[in-house]
């Protein structure tokens, strides 16, 4: 009890109790009694006003904070999104339906009508506004059933690739991660709803709270049913979300497991693959040691480092083909059609590589060794530098054929390797043959020594071929267990014809296959020496005999005329 309100009662007993008094005890006790309820009452009507009050600010307070709650909730809703503009178009599109039904109601009134010329002219309007209704209505014909039927599809994704060889691994990589992106989105967009449909729930509690507190709730009656309604296509398509999530969560998972397997599955197999391209790279490497070690001959060497190469290459070749081409009996029956026009197509190359084998194999040709090449009127002499898969790559010297008929030499000749097929190649070096035979012509007058002078090229050409006679001979003798050699003679043969000018002496001797130039030269300028040393030998050229007669106008003593 609030102490100014006691205060008066207990001064009204004090004065009734005092001397002064006459009350009797009842009567002061019954105005006590009085007194004490009338504070009591004025006291509960005190606390009542007060109660009111409370319940008054507390009902404010209550407003506030729904005010505030219904300003956040207008926030969220008022931000663009797809999904408010998907169910505006909704909206818009029932709408739009309404007005143009009533629109075509009125328009079916009018057409029995039409009597005057207002009514004529409100029927030209209607129909016209009946036309971009339904051209409307055309265009919002997508959100007609549901308010978010498009976005609560998600986005088609094709197949998962097929990983057949390593390359495929970063298909299958990009494949994956465009899985998390498109899923990802899917997933924002199931988070953006989800606060949307938040936003909604929160704003119509907000409005059924201050419908409750508002004296005038019949205002919030309208609002609470459009955003009821609302509400309810939101909850729907957030419910229809989470379970399309679900099972498209499920696909991706489905994906990604197949491409890991697939992945994991090629991962194996280039593993396989480079342990076996290692081990043979480890085994040739070993072989070409044992041959570099073992094989002194650099032709040799050449072509056995050549020819291990190739079939290293190739080994691995068809192990990456058999490897990463599971389907080889089609692949053979395509290429069994195609035969012909690949044939066609790539005749020299084929035909090239053909003669690849026939040269590497048949040991025709080395390199190193000295051959010639005639192609449309030129003729070629030089070295074999490379023999490759397609051609020969040879390096033109300074011969008798660049002396007397290209005049100019040191030229890289490349000569396709299906020439073995169509023409002559001469090999100056076969099988570990060095030596040519060359030839010097020199001509005599008719009445010089001719056995005097075919001695002496004899002399001078045995003198000088020596060397290379011996060397021809033992070269000979081991060309006898590959081939049928029936005449061995290699000592220098002179011989003597008759020509226009005079005799021609003609020596013959053998030569290094790759210096005839030099020894031709110092045994010719000998045999020129020797012969003009002789008085009985004269060189011949082209000579002419003039004579001359004088005539006589008279005979002399004793002429007969």
């Amino acid at each position: 009890m609030r102490l100014w309100l006691i205060i008066p009662a207990l001064c009204a007993v004090l004065w009734a109790q005092s001397p002064e008094s006459n009350m009797t005890e009842r009567e002061h006790k019954a105005l006590s009694q009085k007194l004490l309820a009338q504070a009591k009452a004025q006291e509960e009507i005190l606390a009542k006003e007060e109660r009111m009050a409370q319940e008054e600010a507390q009902k404010e307070e209550q407003l506030r904070q729904l005010k505030s709650d219904l300003e956040r909730a207008d926030e969220v809703l008022s931000r663009q999104s797809v999904w408010q503009n998907s169910y505006g178009s909704y909206l818009k599109y029932h709408d739009v339906k309404s007005r143009l039904e009533q629109i075509q109601k009125e328009i079916k009134e009018l057409s029995k009508i039409r009597k005057n010329s207002d009514q004529r002219e409100q029927y030209d309007f209607l129909v016209n506004k009946e036309l971009i209704l339904q051209d409307q209505l055309t265009l919002l014909k997508d959100h007609a059933d549901a308010p978010f039927a498009a976005l609560l599809k998600p986005e088609e994704v094709e197949s998962a690739p097929d990983i057949s060889n390593p390359f495929d691994i970063f298909t299958g990589i990009s494949f994956k991660k465009r899985l998390d992106g498109v899923y990802s989105d899917y997933v924002g967009r199931g988070k953006e709803l989800r606060s949307l449909t938040n936003a909604l729930s929160e704003r119509k509690k907000a409005l059924e709270a201050m419908q409750l507190l508002d004296e005038n709730a019949s205002r919030y009656t309208d609002e609470l049913t459009v955003v009821g309604k609302k509400l309810q296509h939101f909850e729907n398509g957030m419910e229809t979300h989470k379970a399309t999530g679900e099972l498209y969560k499920k696909r991706m998972d489905e994906m990604e497991l197949h491409v890991d397997k697939e992945i994991k599955k090629q991962g194996v197999k280039l593993f396989n693959l480079g342990i076996t391209i290692v081990v043979l790279l480890v085994v040739f490497f070993v072989l070409k040691y044992i041959i570099k070690r073992y094989i002194t001959d650099n032709e040799r060497f050449y072509m056995a480092n050549k020819i291990i190469t190739f079939v290293n290459i190739t080994l691995i070749i068809l192990i990456i083909f058999f490897t990463y081409i599971d389907k080889v009996g089609y692949l053979v029956t395509v290429l069994g059609f195609a035969s012909a026009g690949i044939a066609i197509a790539m005749r020299d190359w084929f035909m090239s590589i053909l003669g690849w084998l026939v040269i590497v194999f048949g040991g025709s040709i080395h390199v190193g060794d000295r051959i010639r090449v005639e192609k449309d009127g030129m003729v070629y002499v030089g070295d074999v530098l490379d023999i490759s898969l397609l051609r020969i790559t040879m390096l033109e010297d300074v011969t008798l054929t660049s002396y007397e008929i290209n005049r100019r030499a040191g030229r890289i000749i490349f000569v396709p390797n299906n020439y073995v097929f169509t023409m002559m190649i001469a090999n100056y070096s076969h099988h570990a043959l060095k030596t040519v035979w060359d030839g010097i012509d020199i001509t005599i007058t008719f009445d010089s020594n001719h056995k005097k002078a075919a001695h002496l090229a004899k002399e001078i050409t045995r003198k000088y071929a020596k060397g290379y006679t011996d060397i021809t001979r033992k070269q000979l003798n081991k060309l006898r267990s590959s081939y049928n050699l029936k005449n061995s003679n290699v000592e220098p043969r002179i011989f003597v014809f008759i020509k226009e000018n005079g005799l021609c002496i003609s020596s013959w001797y053998l030569t290094n296959a790759y210096a005839t130039l030099a020894l031709r030269s110092a045994i010719s300028a000998d045999i020129v020496d020797a012969f003009n040393a002789e008085a009985d030998i004269t060189i011949a050229y082209p000579t002419q005999r003039i004579h001359v007669q004088r005539e006589r106008s008279m005979p002399m003593q004793g002429e007969v005329v």
